[in-house]
């Protein structure tokens, strides 16, 4: 897989995979107001022998302390299994740690989360209307995760997350 930054001929394609990969039309629509809104920071593609068949974006968050929140992401139900996700969402990380970004969260699967380095006990620290466990956040900047620029605040996903069902 050949992972890089998406392209405008890209967002149709982005779309689709999307629409295919979820339920309903709610990540497609979520990917596309994130662009509108200039929230989207990262958004990486997979590509395989020229057939887009991952995506991955990372959005502004506000926070205490520079960081990002990491949704949707999404690989074609045919290439699911093979650890592509995973090599997106690192892709996506290492360029937030390059670019400076200090900290990421998401809202997601524990064991699934747990294997890249996310931590339920960082994000717990956090005040959010997704505060639980399935909120993880992962250090970008700090040697071994187990610290943020700020231990404790209040964190918002970027406005478009609220159309959410």
């Amino acid at each position: 897989m050949i992972i890089r930054g998406e392209s405008v001929a890209d967002h149709d394609a982005i779309r689709a995979l999307h629409l295919t990969s979820f339920p309903s039309d709610s990540e497609a629509d979520l990917v596309e107001a994130l662009r509108a809104d200039g929230d989207a920071e990262i958004s990486l593609v997979g590509d395989v022998e020229g057939q887009l068949i991952g995506h991955v974006m990372c959005s502004k968050m506000q926070a205490p302390f520079k960081a990002l929140g990491l949704a949707p992401v999404a690989v074609h139900p045919v290439f699911r299994r093979r650890g592509f996700a995973q090599m997106l969402i690192q892709a996506a990380l290492a360029q937030a740690k390059k670019a400076g970004w200090e900290g990421v969260f998401v809202l997601g699967d524990p064991k699934y989360y747990r294997r890249i380095g996310f931590s339920a006990e960082l994000a717990a620290r956090f005040q959010s209307p997704y505060a639980g466990p399935y909120l993880m956040a992962l250090s970008l900047q700090t040697l071994q995760n187990e610290t943020l620029p700020a231990q404790t605040g209040d964190i918002k996903y970027a406005p478009a997350f609220a159309a959410l069902s």
